[in-house]
């Protein structure tokens, strides 16, 4: 039995990632335990707004408790529904990464929303909460998009390191229900040999746990050209190594993840060491 921890952070409660749920389980009975964050961090807003006395600023600190309280109830009838051993962590609902990377310390994995992750101060970029989620995590994290729907094809992100293999391997021990899907590993690099690192064994260890396999090395700056190529892929799934490591760093810069975690094309693992 996996232990999940379901992370919401948002005004909405996150559908897309809740029935990604239901599909695991549907796999596997789970362990799941609810982490609810207010949408708004009080801090920041009372420090930006200068608020002269305290009523408004517990008027809407008032207000989003009761948004976390329903998304709260909601989790907890959804997985009652759909038959999930559940619970809900008794945090004091304010942003704390402390809390999520503590607990993440313990679980197999984490389920969360980009898109509604403190949707209200998205920007260009993914905004520093989702950042700092991202970076505190010591689990894997599924980042799965509010149009969630079952995907049909696998893409890991390949550059040679031990991080990239750790993706692999956490991957098939984490969802090896998927490890029948078409699946395509992909080496970026701009140069002319078509060369990639460790080929021999890297096919090696991989068909061993993929049944469909495709090896390719695409020609450009990943940072540059990677998003608009995996864009244009329909019912994919990403799978990168760790958040912000070359030369996959483009997961934490604008041309990777403003089109696929702020835009959710396509449901993201990162996996971590």
């Amino acid at each position: 039995m996996k232990r999940i921890l379901f992370v919401c952070a948002g005004h909405d409660f996150p559908e897309g990632a809740f029935a990604f749920l239901k599909s695991l389980q549907e796999a596997e009975p789970l362990s799941v335990t609810g982490l609810f964050f207010s949408p708004i961090d009080y801090n920041a807003l009372a420090t930006v707004s200068h608020i002269p006395v305290a009523a408004p600023y517990l008027r809407v600190k008032e207000k989003e408790k009761k948004v976390v309280d329903r998304n709260k109830a909601l989790f907890t009838q959804q997985c009652e529904l759909n038959y999930i051993r559940h619970q809900v962590h008794n945090n004091n609902d304010e942003w704390d990464k402390d809390i999520l990377a503590r607990e993440s310390r313990f679980a197999d994995m984490i389920l969360l929303s980009g898109e509604l992750f403190y949707a209200d101060i998205v920007s260009d970029q993914p905004n520093s909460f989702l950042h700092a989620a991202l970076h505190a995590a010591e689990c894997p994290v599924m980042i799965v998009p509010e149009n969630y729907v079952p995907f049909e094809h696998l893409v890991i992100a390949y550059d040679g390191s031990k991080d990239s293999l750790h993706a692999i391997k956490q991957f098939c021990y984490l969802l090896p229900q998927y490890t029948d899907l078409p699946t395509e590993i992909i080496y970026v690099k701009d140069e002319n040999t078509a060369e990639i690192p460790d080929i021999d064994n890297l096919k090696k260890f991989s068909c061993l746990h993929f049944n469909s396999m495709n090896f390719s090395k695409l020609h450009f700056k990943a940072a540059n050209y990677f998003a608009s190529w995996i864009g244009e892929k329909k019912q994919v799934l990403m799978v990168s190594g760790s958040f912000g490591r070359s030369p996959f760093s483009y997961v934490a810069r604008h041309s990777f993840a403003g089109q696929v975690i702020r835009d959710h094309k396509m449901p993201v693992f990162i996996a971590h060491t």
